[in-house]
């Protein structure tokens, strides 16, 4: 929107955007949701309260910040009763205070309050002011605060002499003296008053002027932005109470940088923020101040923001076991720097109103360590403890979120981290794994920088991701809570600080030589703008929970310099139980790649527990950390079955503002060829681990046997991750890993299935045991009868050894054909020399162990236009695995038969029986070609000739649409915009062609626009056979109806002709009726052609007896198809529940839901940023506007008409 300030000239445009209205988008592997801005359509839309003119002047000026003079009472009432765990926590936070002025008073000399870093008294300023409220008679702690403000109010400046181009300082200090300004404004003679205000006017208008010229004034995203921003803001609305105009326009600065804080971060869709949880904690305290004030002084809602209705995962599924410490991704320290419990009651109050947001916040702060480095620091502790006394909504009962105390994992698709088993007790059996590999930035950041929808943003400089770390593919692991790998936290960039890969010899090695780890590293901050560094990516490729199991694996090699030749830096975590972790690292090279070496580090920062030397079983090296006489043990191997002696170091690195210890384990192998597999294994004291070995190295994927409580465990792995067909080759399913343990097979991403006993592959190179036995007895045996005839008949010597040899020799050819049938391992290939055959057989197994012929799936979309079928693109396209194309486009048209398909809806049902009978030829082959060799079928489309006959075509195709046209177009104006209607059509077949060139075994993902194809999915089935999946997507009927009539104008209704093409839809050419009772025709269409007839038939009646029709027969057909081929899926359920619809879409595709994919549907559905055609923007209240805007009498008419098959698919009745 745009906002005026009342009585200036200045504007503040807050950016709207709305999506392009093409039906669809141009491309399939880099499609990206594009905006344009749209100002002037708000611009004359005021900021409210901008100015002392727009409320009615009040008779008590403060407070007004949170609350007013009126509320007082109530909230000393509140201190008294339901808030009185929080009042105890202010007041023991201002006794510390009292008890010892030395520390907590500014200093008296402005010299030493510049000398040091100072935020620490404007944070406690709030709390000690918000006491004297509460607690008047404290006469104490009145006298203390008046001291405070005096001196403070007594310095030139507030700024940090050693820190001159950081106002972070002036910004806590700031908001620290006019929030207590404002809750002490009553107790302050005007004397005082006059003073501090003239302080809080200076240093405001200091801000403002910093807001110009720092990077932090343009830099969005960043704690120092919010932060200095929210000072500026407070400042302006403390002291523009008296001195309203210049204030309007610090209001205006914070506003508009805010709001397009606000805008991106509704980008983000798991709540998350990448510089940390730790820095995160340090802008959402801002932020959830901003929103607060926005909307009390401004009118300004932000409470439907997705960022803060997803922001409580970010606190919560974060926590390591014990709700003391967190994910230490980025510059971080242990857990928070600033609350969480404000954020949290914030978001519970405001947003989420169930009680998980309060129960969170009394489990921290029931559980905040008394002392040791997680103890909050003195200068951070007790600033949010105002804000969190204001918002604390006691009559919301504190309740834990679903599933709380079983393990999960939680996926962070922006963020790109994973963790499992957060937010839960401290306990024996409560594991913690985390991984990161993530975009720069975040996915939406990168993403906006890259494909650059928005003209006010300047690439990377509008941004500031200089707090996180080198860190793509590191983990941490916490058995039984007990951390035995984590980060590093809060220091230099430095890739061997955190738990990635470094390499040697680098030719572009700036630090550590010849060593170089991942881009952006060597400084104390990353290094984003700098070669290569602003396309750092990684990439979580799966993340599958399967019980107490999860399969997690990230690709890393973008976050590495091009210099180092590297093809693939894959990092696969298989947590097997809460004591075993498995880690494996796949890398390949270039042939002419300079490296020849890889080096892996561990780190833990809990110095009191060290690692010491470890071997396993006498064959593999490995590390050990003693904990109280409980062994955490890893070890380590390659593909070759080396096992390097490991490096363990000690290092002191720059924390924050002081010292901090790491101790790591680094191992180093060597590359000796493009391909290299290294195993890591980290286990706990509770498990006994007896074996771990490398079983198959193939070039697809690997097999590990590891045996953990006497259990032997299979585990299969594709590190072929991008070829579809290569994982179904290998695994036996479109998945990325398998365990095969105790008769059960887990298929990471789809479940655990039984096979069985008979059917388990031993793993024994060599299957002799008893048998070996009993033939050595058989040959003893024989030999002493032989010896009985020797002594009874007087045999020769020499045809007594010839009769035995004779004898062994065939024993042993026994034998050896035994073993030969038996053998399943790769020495027994090497045999016969054909490890081609060897892969095929394993195949083969896979096969028969999943008890189904393997079939790569072909993809079909199909529903009643105007359905939201085009929303499943989302889940489509930019995949690997998938190419999602569009039907009918210009150059990809069903080619013309006997029958012409129409592209609204027809009554005709096409059945196996016409591919038998060799019926409609044409689109059989067609169909056969697109979908059985996409990639020649989009080779053989010449877009050149295609065009002009297309070109040729448009006039004819539009006529009714010129005729509505009141502008007359030149005929320049006509070639030119045939011309970008050419070119659009054709990039859009060569982004196909590329996307294949890129992924040769993506699976066509055909989306048929038109309503005809819901009744001929049985004719589908008998082109493409067992590989089809056909998406049937049905919608609401009133809701459907709604979006025909109501969301445009003119209504899709009127502008698609729908009365013209229902009349034609029952009869042919010449008269003859389509599709005969007996040949085809949907006997249910039969009421929509009486009620077409009828002459008091209406629009909404029509449409009714459309849908139900065609639904219902759509469900009878396709009734007959199999569960594997065919799935019915309601709109309405995508976009509610979007990741559990997804998911259960995946499933049936036999393919787990990519954490991308996961990503791309979640912001189509929660962010109300995504348009569909003809729909506007989605989300969970958009798609239910009919509630609201439908006169009730029609939803009642259409209810009448459809409520059967309604109630069959779940669609209650309205009830007003």
């Amino acid at each position: 929107m745009a906002l005026m300030f009342t009585g200036h000239t200045l504007f503040l445009a807050l950016m709207m955007f709305d999506v392009f209205t093409f039906e669809e988008s141009v491309s399939n592997y880099s499609d990206w949701v594009t905006f344009i801005e749209n100002v002037d359509q708000y611009k004359n839309q005021q900021l409210e309260g901008f100015s002392a003119e727009q409320k009615l002047k009040r008779t008590v000026l403060h407070p007004s910040l949170y609350f007013d003079a009126q509320d007082v009472q109530a909230l000393r009432q509140k201190a008294r009763t339901s808030h009185l765990h929080l009042f105890r926590a202010i007041r023991s936070a201002v006794m510390v205070m009292l008890s010892n002025p030395l520390y907590y008073l500014p200093p008296p000399k402005h010299v030493d309050f510049a000398a040091k870093w100072n935020e620490i008294y404007g944070n406690n300023l709030p709390p000690l002011a918000f006491y004297c409220l509460l607690c008047p008679e404290d006469k104490a702690a009145f006298d203390f605060a008046l001291e405070y403000m005096d001196r403070m109010a007594g310095y030139k400046n507030w700024l940090v002499e050693n820190a001159p181009g950081d106002e972070v300082p002036l910004g806590h200090s700031l908001t620290g003296f006019a929030t207590a300004f404002d809750f002490l404004y009553n107790s302050l003679e005007n004397e005082r008053r006059q003073k501090y205000l003239e302080k809080i006017w200076s240093v405001s208008e200091e801000m403002y002027e910093y807001s110009k010229v720092r990077s932090w004034g343009k830099q969005l995203l960043h704690n120092h932005q919010a932060t200095n921003m929210l000072a500026l803001l407070i400042g302006a609305l403390v002291a523009g109470v008296d001195k309203g105009s210049q204030a309007n326009i610090w209001k205006h600065t914070v506003v508009d940088m805010m709001e397009k804080t606000m805008f991106l971060l509704n980008h983000i869709v798991d709540g998350s923020l990448d510089e940390g949880v730790a820095y995160g904690s340090y802008t959402a305290k801002s932020v959830t101040q901003y929103v607060f004030l926005a909307q009390r002084h401004f009118g300004i809602n932000n409470l439907e923001n997705n960022w803060l209705k997803m922001h409580f995962w970010f606190y919560y599924a974060t926590l390591l076991p014990g709700f003391q410490r967190t994910v230490g991704v980025a510059d971080s320290n242990y857990n928070w720097f600033y609350g969480p419990e404000s954020q949290l009651v914030f978001l519970d109050k405001f947003i989420m109103k169930n009680g998980a947001g309060n129960w969170l916040a009394q489990q921290i702060r029931k559980h905040r360590p008394k002392d040791g480095p997680m103890v909050p620091s003195t200068a951070q502790r007790w600033s949010t403890l105002h804000t969190e006394f204001i918002w604390y909504a006691a009559e919301i009962t504190p309740h834990p979120p679903p599933d709380y105390g079983t393990a999960k994992m939680h996926v962070f698709p922006n963020w790109g981290v994973v963790t499992y088993g957060a937010g839960l007790p401290n306990s024996q059996t409560n594991t913690f794994v985390s991984f990161k590999s993530g975009k720069l930035g975040g996915r939406a950041v990168y993403d906006i920088v890259h494909f650059q929808p928005y003209r006010w943003i300047d690439g990377w400089r509008s941004f500031n991701p200089g707090h996180e770390h080198p860190d793509q593919n590191s983990f941490t692991f916490a058995p039984n809570g007990q951390v035995f790998v984590s980060e590093a936290l809060y220091g230099p960039k430095l890739s061997h600080l955190n738990n990635v890969l470094v390499f040697a010899p680098s030719p572009t090695s700036q630090c550590n030589q010849p060593w170089e780890g991942q881009l952006g590293e060597c400084a104390q901050w990353l290094k984003w703008i700098g070669d290569e560094v602003g396309d750092s990516t990684g990439e979580i490729i799966t993340a599958s929970q399967a019980g107490d199991m999860m399969f997690v694996s990230g690709e890393a090699v973008s976050a590495y310099t091009s210099a180092m030749k590297l093809k693939s830096v894959y990092r696969i975590l298989l947590l097997l139980n809460s004591q075993t972790l498995l880690v494996v690292d796949h890398i390949e090279k270039e042939e002419d790649s300079p490296v020849n070496s890889v080096s892996a580090f561990f780190h833990n920062l809990d110095i009191d527990f060290k690692y010491i030397p470890y071997k396993f079983k006498n064959k593999y090296n490995g590390a050990m950390m003693d904990v109280w006489d409980a062994h955490y043990k890893m070890f380590w191997f390659d593909h070759h079955g080396s096992s390097p002696v490991a490096r363990i170091q000690e290092a002191e690195q720059a924390a924050e503002f002081k010292k901090r210890w790491t101790q790591f384990v680094n191992v180093t192998f060597p590359m000796k060829s493009t391909l290299t597999r290294i195993v890591y294994l980290f286990y706990g004291p509770y498990v006994n681990v007896s074996n771990c070995r490398l079983m198959d190295n193939a070039k697809s994927g690997f097999q590990i046997s590891l045996s953990v409580n006497n259990t032997e465990n299979t585990i299969s792995v594709v590190t072929e991750y991008q070829n579809l067909k290569a994982r179904f080759d290998y695994l036996g399913f479109g998945g990325f890993a398998k365990v095969v343990h105790e008769n059960k097979v887990t298929k990471f991403g789809l479940g655990t299935e039984s096979v069985k006993k008979e059917m388990k592959n031993k793993r024994v190179v060599f299957p002799f045991g008893f048998k070996v036995n009993i033939i050595a007895g058989l040959i003893l045996g024989v030999s002493l009868v032989i010896l009985a005839f020797q002594w009874r008949f007087y045999i020769s010597f020499g045809k007594m050894l010839r009769w035995i040899l004779i004898l062994v020799v065939t024993l042993w050819l026994t034998e050896l054909v035994d073993v030969w049938s038996m053998c399943t391992q790769p020495i027994c290939a090497k045999w016969s020399s054909d490890m081609t055959r060897l892969e095929r057989d394993k195949g083969n197994k896979a096969r028969q162990l999943e008890g189904n012929p393997i079939v790569l799936p072909d993809v079909i979309i199909t529903s009643l236009p105007t359905s939201g079928a085009e929303i499943l693109k989302q889940l489509f396209f930019n995949t690997s695995d998938f190419l999602y194309i569009r039907i009918p486009t210009p150059y990809l048209e069903i080619p013309e038969t006997e029958f012409e398909i129409d592209p609204f809806v027809d009554p005709c049902e096409w059945k196996v029986s016409d591919v038998q009978k060799g019926n409609f030829r044409l689109i059989q082959g067609w169909l056969q070609s697109l979908v059985r060799d996409t990639k020649l079928h989009l080779q053989n489309i010449h877009l050149y000739e295609a065009s002009r006959s297309k070109i040729a075509q448009h006039p004819a195709l539009s006529k009714d649409k010129k005729k509505r046209s009141k502008k007359r177009e030149s005929l320049s104006e006509q070639r030119s915009r045939a011309r970008g209607s050419q070119e659009k059509d054709a990039e859009y077949i060569r982004e196909l062609r590329r996307h294949l060139v890129y992924y040769p075994n993506a699976r066509p993902v055909l989306s048929l626009s038109s309503g005809s194809w819901t009744l001929k999915l049985p004719f589908f089935q008998g082109i493409l056979g067992p590989s089809m999946r056909a998406l049937y997507v049905v919608r609401d009927p009133r809701a459907w109806i709604y979006s025909m009539l109501y969301k445009n104008k003119p209504s899709l209704y009127s502008l698609k002709n729908i009365p013209q093409h229902l009349a034609a839809m029952f009869q042919g050419e010449n008269g003859k009726e389509k599709c005969s009772l007996n040949e085809g025709y949907a006997s249910e269409f039969e009421s929509l052609r009486k009620e077409i007839s009828n002459s008091n038939s209406n629009a909404i009646s029509v449409l009714s007896y459309l849908w139900l029709a065609n639904t219902a027969a759509a469900m009878r057909i396709n009734r007959d198809l199999l569960p594997t081929n065919y799935q019915l899926v309601k709109f309405e359920d995508i976009v509610s529940f979007p990741q559990k619809t997804a998911e259960t879409i995946f499933a049936f595709l036999g393919i787990p839901l990519p954490p991308a994919s996961l990503n791309q549907i979640l912001f189509a559905t929660s962010t109300s940023l995504f348009y569909l055609p003809y729909e506007g923007e989605i989300s969970p209240s958009s798609i239910h506007a009919w509630k609201q805007n439908m006169p009730h009498e029609e939803i009642r008419q259409i209810e009448d008409i459809c409520c059967s098959l309604m109630d069959h698919l779940g669609y209650p009745k309205f009830i007003e």
